[in-house]
């Protein structure tokens, strides 16, 4: 069975910092690119960061370029975030994925991010 387990969400003032964390089984993760999504209320869900397998070759969304940093444990079968500098418009639900080509994408249920004074 395919789990993708993201922790780390929580409220945040701006300029503050989170690490996000997506626990994941059921697949052969070194296999697998894994990425970042954020879906903010009232709005569609959005490309975050993406690190690649097995180069593990980073990008990410000109919003969050040189604030956010994206990483994989390949031995644990763990993806991370890490978000500084966080804004308001950061806030969102931020969902783990996990992406092969001619393979399903499978997705995590979210952890909320609130980025608030």
């Amino acid at each position: 069975q395919v789990q993708l387990v993201e922790s780390g969400g929580g409220l945040v003032q701006p300029g503050g910092s989170l690490t996000l964390s997506c626990a994941t089984s059921g697949f052969v993760f070194s296999s697998y690119n894994m990425n970042w999504y954020r879906q903010a209320p009232g709005k569609e869900r959005e490309f975050v960061a993406q690190i690649t397998s097995p180069s593990g070759s980073a990008s990410y969304a000109t919003s969050v370029e040189g604030r956010f940093s994206i990483s994989r444990d390949n031995a644990n079968n763990m993806v991370y975030l890490r978000m500084n500098g966080l804004k308001p418009e950061d806030t969102a639900v931020y969902y783990c994925s996990a992406t092969r080509s001619n393979f399903r994408t499978y997705w995590g249920q979210g952890t909320q991010v609130t980025v608030s004074s």
